[in-house]
């Protein structure tokens, strides 16, 4: 096959959860393990890391990614969903798996599929792990597509779990407690492997813990250990001031803007200090170096994106409650005369809870991703005026930057996002 043809095979014959929603998971591991050992268990050739969480599991990923490339390590990355293409999913040292990869992959392995009928998102973590055992990584950070105890990527044994931030999101599937979204999520914490929470909360707190005592593995806090002291933005990059325990402040430079990643980062400095414990070498220069670069060497996109100056415009894929306050807040630290919303949807989301906390004195510009999990944009728009929020409805995202561009002033601000899907394709 050709790589658009192996795309649409995939794409025509398995069922993807990032374009129908839930009725496309294949609930449990039994497909992954049949595939992978099909496949040689290629997920036991390498060493690994596991990162879970609502928010920031992926910028987290990415960090970690860069840190430990700009350390030595030959470094795999498997990230969900994609922005623009599909081979963005199996990274190494930051760059895409060729297309023909993919094809060669499809094609050699059709039977298998044909055979176990797996989810898309079950054979894009078959074809990572099988990727980076081919081309011998040293080791692969792995992020959880969602929840974590039923994901496909907990066959898993990694040297460390990382946990990031724990908030609703998918609650027809994890639950409608935090607690019971964390039970999903502490479901990657191993027999006797270390885990890193990024943030503390005093409801999620405690499953954590229990798990850990359970797995008799080592578990720490992270916004425990370091404190940011300072941070502002300087010539588009954010400068941290960050404090630890023992009263030490170090300055670490990061490339990616958003505000949320001053609880990112916490995460990312104490994954450092337990890898190098267990036998990682990351010194202090790589550490920095791999922060600064981060999103350069790992390719990250849409994570608070500035697009352009004059207007301000920004690109971010924040699409669940927490995540969208902390952009609400981001927003609010600018200087503009006017906002205008480029935003678009899935169904599959507490609409009105998330639209109470938009700006009533902005303009929108509703719109629709091209994908049939898509919450049609004139609905969006309904239940946004029952909220107070005004605009119009576009037919395409492309369509609503469009008019968004033309209508802003030099000293306006255009945010675009709501969903993951909407900045893909801007």
């Amino acid at each position: 096959m050709t790589y658009p043809e192996a795309i649409a095979t995939l794409y025509n014959r398995l069922p993807a959860f990032h374009r129908l929603g839930a009725s496309a998971i294949k609930s449990g591991t039994k497909n992954i393990v049949t595939l992978c050992e099909a496949l040689g268990n290629p997920h036991q050739q390498f060493r690994s890391i596991h990162v879970a969480g609502t928010n920031g599991k992926g910028s987290t990923s990415h960090m970690l990614s860069a840190v430990l490339q700009s350390a030595g390590y030959k470094v795999g990355l498997h990230t969900s969903p994609h922005l623009k293409s599909f081979t963005e999913r199996f990274k190494i040292n930051g760059q895409p798996a060729p297309e023909e990869e993919i094809a060669a992959f499809v094609t050699q392995h059709m039977a298998l599929i044909e055979a176990v009928q797996p989810s898309f998102f079950e054979i894009s973590v078959a074809l990572a792990f099988d990727y980076f055992a081919r081309k011998q990584v040293d080791v692969a950070v792995i992020e959880v597509g969602l929840g974590g105890r039923l994901d496909s990527t907990n066959i898993i044994t990694p040297d460390l779990s990382v946990i990031t931030n724990i908030s609703f999101d998918h609650m027809d599937i994890l639950g409608d407690t935090l607690g019971k979204i964390a039970y999903e999520k502490a479901g990657i914490i191993k027999p006797k492997v270390p885990v890193v929470i990024s943030e503390t909360h005093p409801e999620t707190a405690p499953v954590f813990i229990e798990k850990a005592n359970e797995t008799q593995s080592d578990i720490m806090f992270a916004d425990q250990i370091f404190e940011v002291v300072d941070s502002r933005l300087v010539a588009g990059e954010r400068h941290l001031s960050i404090k630890s325990t023992n009263s030490v402040i170090n300055k670490y430079i990061i490339d990616l803007v958003g505000m949320y990643q001053t609880k990112n980062i916490l995460g990312v400095l104490q994954s450092v200090v337990v890898l190098n414990q267990i036998g990682y070498h990351i010194s202090d220069e790589a550490l920095k170096k791999g922060l600064a670069d981060a999103a350069k060497l790992s390719q990250l996109k849409g994570r608070w994106q500035i697009l352009g100056h004059q207007p301000m415009i920004v690109a971010d894929v924040a699409h669940n409650h927490s995540g969208l306050s902390e952009t609400m807040t981001q927003i609010n630290s600018y200087e503009f005369e006017n906002l205008h919303m480029v935003l678009g949807f899935v169904k599959d989301k507490d609409i009105s809870g998330i639209l109470r906390l938009f700006p009533k004195e902005a303009y929108y510009y509703f719109c629709a991703a091209d994908l049939p999990r898509s919450l049609v944009a004139a609905d969006l728009a309904a239940l946004a005026q029952k909220e107070g929020l005004k605009g119009e409805i576009y037919d395409s995202v492309q369509d609503a930057v469009s008019e968004a561009k033309r209508r802003a002033k030099k000293g306006d601000f255009i945010y675009i996002g709501g969903s993951t899907f909407v900045v893909a394709e801007v």
